[in-house]
């Protein structure tokens, strides 16, 4: 799938829903629960469950990076499942320290 930033992706397997914050060129597998994500709005097929591999669960409000670094999304629904690229899970991105205030 050719992800753009903005772009919104709903979990097939669960509540999941993502924004894209920055993508690289080209394709990129992205998935949730071991299954591919579809556009939000999209309705997934039946019978689809998580992969047990994969449900390490997203939290609201959380950003997620691929583990190049060069996939970054924010999660606006959170679920069981996890987020990866392909077969490798994606990172909870670490929050920037704050300046000490001396």
């Amino acid at each position: 799938m050719d992800l753009k930033p903005g772009s919104r992706w709903a979990s097939a397997v669960c509540t999941t829903e993502v924004v894209v914050v920055r993508s690289p060129a080209g394709d990129v597998d992205l998935r949730c629960g071991g299954t591919s994500m579809v556009t939000h709005g999209a309705q997934p097929s039946d019978g689809i469950s998580i992969d047990p591999d994969f449900a390490t669960g997203t939290q609201l409000g959380k950003r997620y990076v691929g583990v190049d670094g060069s996939l970054e999304m924010l999660c606006t629904k959170g679920g069981d499942g996890g987020l990866s690229v392909g077969a490798e899970a994606a990172q909870l991105k670490d929050a920037k320290p704050l300046p000490s205030s001396d």
